[in-house]
């Protein structure tokens, strides 16, 4: 089963293939921090997460 993302350039759901396989990278910046907490800071922390168990 292939993992397909969304490809916002393109604007279509592309199967994803690694740069130099088996090998993946990735990179997610820390929190924006400058106020309280919200829902939309952890929404990428979660994505990050997600992403780094499955692959």
């Amino acid at each position: 089963m292939a993992l397909r993302l969304y490809d916002t350039l393109t604007r279509s759901v592309k199967d994803f293939e690694p740069a130099e396989p088996p090998v993946v990278q990735f990179y997610a910046c820390g929190p924006t921090v400058y106020d309280y907490a919200h829902i939309g800071n952890y929404r990428s922390f979660l994505v990050y997460d997600l992403l780094h168990r499955y692959l």
